[in-house]
């Protein structure tokens, strides 16, 4: 049941007028029981001067594309209400009409195009107006019998109207709707959601909640939990066999959706949806339509549920089931189109947003990990809707037509192009090793900065996190993760692949970059040193690419790896020959790979630093004495060698190499593979030939 938030201290502190308006809205959008993300809208009537000192009555609505939940001030759009008054006397106007009528009657032209339900707002006559779908009501507007159990919770105090999209039309038979009705305290929109209002920002916000939870009420009295979604079917697996599942068909599940864009994947247990998943009732329930209209863009009007028992454990029969399934909601979805398109209308992919299967969970699929977890959210709300309605009565939706109506509706679409526009590494999933170094961190900022997400896999995982930690506070919420792996520990190793897809679905791109040097005469070199170098650059190399390349396999959409390697794999080392020979044996076994990996599109180079010093575990070790000694100089002599010693008098910094990176696994090298690529300011003794 939702909480009162009203913190009449905090709210006494704020200015009268937009910053309440503010305050309220993040309160209503923090519980997303009422208002669904990007849903809902609020507004507030006020008097304020125009530029010529006039008193203007002006209303300011939720501007389109924002979320009630994080919106500040910037985020509403302000309309001059004697302009829009007039329009009440129309009987009728179109979409196109309504916008471009808005446009005019903005205050500021900088404001965001005002909400698609504006109008609901101004034809009513109060001074705070709120519109959100709260899971309760929806579950009334949703159920075949809704009016009737309306009537039985609030009586007299309501207005009921029929469905129609939002727009001109929608508007007016609310606002007729009220006028007709002067013991009106709410509106209840069929299939779709919930008009309240006040006098102030308080009274508005306390009436909302006083109108949901009355319906919360009423439908828990109603709620069988034995007998809910017709009871339960299937067991769910422990935790850890899901986790396992999930591991082994994330990636495979990733390649079935990600055939004409790449998408990024997330997985839910929670109990709604187990509860969900498990009954008896799911597979025909979940198949009825959308929740709400505003969930059609994000999760389209069904999922994709997978007929498979739990209790047979078969994971490779999960697996085809997924590869059946996966594949005719996509043909199915192509043939909804051509069913209900419109002139001008261009599909959008055919993969399913939400995939269903018992025992297991949800997984959602989106370009990026947050609007995956949009489509696991919208999701989550749709499953407390059904429980509702299905306790009152039988649960309803749009018809196809206006499910596809909805979806495809020119003023939905336009808040997804008010999304920061794709870069290179959009809808792609980098896995790097050695994440907490030098190297691998300025790798991993690099890639996040054009859109990637990252796995940052490193022993010091301390590091790694605060990599992430640093990548998410200035990208966002899981746009990095970090990982504790010995590259030379093949256990360790295959589970932060599992990590990998379950929390992205997959890997598209690897940084092969754990390191270590260590220098000694080739007389005084110890099998321990020797060794220590082979697996960590020889095996932990092939560990890592090893199971990417299995990865990348299942996924079937390609992959680059890129390994780094050092001037010692092709230059021999004084005093290096250890750490010279499992470099060389890096370079090699990339071009090895590369050779197997080409008819999968999977693309193998070698990027070979020299005397990377800055930010470096390795040269902050033993390893500077080592080479100073090796050079006959100082240790804090070293920078100013190593730039003398090249070609171009440079130093070269982490940056540099992720530049390299960057190159090598962007779509500009697509046609490369099995290529070594100097980033050493020129050492002719390293030059490849």
């Amino acid at each position: 049941m939702p909480q009162n938030l009203w913190d009449s201290s905090k709210a006494a502190t704020l200015k009268p007028g937009l910053d309440e308006l503010v305050y309220r809205s993040n309160l209503l959008g923090t519980d997303r029981s009422v208002a669904n993300w990007g849903g809902g809208n609020t507004s507030m009537k006020t008097v304020e001067k125009d530029f010529r000192g006039r008193d203007v009555e002006v209303m300011y609505v939720k501007g389109s594309g924002s979320d009630l939940g994080t919106m500040q001030a910037k985020h509403f759009t302000g309309l001059r209400m004697d302009d829009i008054r007039p329009l009440f006397e129309r009987d009728a106007m179109t979409d196109e009409e309504m916008v471009a009528y808005l446009a005019n009657c903005m205050i500021d032209h900088k404001h965001p195009r005002a909400s698609i339900e504006t109008l609901l707002h101004a034809f009513l006559p109060f001074k705070h107006v709120d519109h959100t779908h709260p899971d309760a009501i929806i579950s009334i507007c949703c159920a075949d019998n809704g009016k009737q159990i309306a009537e039985e919770i609030y009586g007299n105090r309501f207005v009921w109207v029929p469905y129609v999209r939002p727009g001109f039309t929608l508007s007016k038979m609310i606002a007729q709707g009220v006028r007709n009705n002067p013991n009106a305290e709410l509106v209840l929109m069929e299939k779709h959601g919930l008009v309240t209002w006040g006098e102030t920002s308080e009274e508005a916000y306390h009436k909302t909640l006083s109108i949901i939870n009355e319906a919360e009420r009423y439908i828990e009295s109603k709620v069988n939990e034995a007998t809910l979604f017709g009871g339960q079917k299937y067991e769910s697996l422990p935790e850890e066999d899901r986790k396992s599942v999930l591991a082994r068909i994330m990636p495979i599940i990733r390649g079935l959706v990600s055939s004409e864009r790449k998408m990024i994947l997330t997985y839910d247990d929670a109990d709604d949806v187990l509860g969900f998943v498990n009954s008896k009732d799911a597979a025909s329930l979940s198949q009825v339509g959308a929740a709400c209209p505003d969930h059609l863009v994000h999760t389209k009007m069904t999922p994709c549920f997978i007929d498979w028992d739990p209790a047979s454990k078969d994971v490779d029969a999960l697996i085809e089931k997924v590869k059946a399934g996966v594949e005719a909601y996509k043909v199915e979805y192509a043939a909804y189109f051509e069913r209900n398109k419109n002139e001008g209308d261009q599909m959008s992919e055919t993969s399913p947003r939400v995939i269903l299967i018992p025992g297991v969970g949800m997984v959602n699929t989106g370009k990026s990990w947050a609007m995956a977890q949009v489509s696991g959210a919208l999701y989550h709300r749709a499953i407390a809707v059904m429980r509702g309605a299905t306790s009152l009565g039988n649960f309803v939706s749009l018809s196809e037509n206006e499910s596809f109506n909805v979806e495809y509706w020119p003023l939905e679409l336009y808040k997804l192009t008010l999304a920061p526009p794709e870069a290179e590494f959009s809808r792609k999933v980098a896995f790097i090793t050695g994440g907490a170094g030098g190297i691998g961190s300025e790798t991993a900022r690099r890639l996040v900065s054009e859109g990637a997400h990252v796995v940052l896999a490193d022993l010091n995982l301390e590091g790694a996190q605060n990599i992430a930690n640093e990548i998410n506070a200035k990208y966002g919420d899981n746009r990095a993760i970090a990982v504790k792996v010995d590259v030379t520990n093949e256990e360790m190793v295959a589970e932060a692949y599992a990590v990998t897809a379950r929390s992205y679905g997959g890997v598209d791109i690897i940084v092969n970059n754990a390191g270590l040097a260590t220098s000694s005469p080739f007389d005084q070199t110890s099998l321990k040193e020797w060794n220590l170098n082979m697996n960590v650059l020889g095996t932990g190399y092939f560990l890592v690419a090893r199971e990417a390349f299995k990865m990348m396999k299942e996924q079937k959409i390609g992959g680059s790896m890129v390994f780094i390697g050092s001037k010692n794999s092709v230059y021999a080392g004084k005093n290096a020959t250890a750490y010279s020979a499992a470099k060389a044996l890096e370079a090699h076994l990339a071009r090895c790979i590369a050779a197997e990996g080409g008819e999968y599109g999977i693309r193998v180079n070698t990027i070979l630093p020299d005397a990377i010093l800055q930010g470096s575990a390795i040269w902050n070790s033993n390893w500077r004495n080592e080479r100073a000694a090796a050079y006959g100089i100082e240790p804090d002599q070293l920078e100013e060698y190593y730039r003398k010693r090249t070609t171009l008098l440079v130093n070269i910094f982490p940056r540099d190499i992720a530049e390299g990176v960057a190159f090598f696994a962007s779509s500009k090298s697509e046609k490369t593979t099995g290529c070594m690529l100097t980033i050493d300011g020129g050492v002719p003794a390293a030059f490849t030939r």
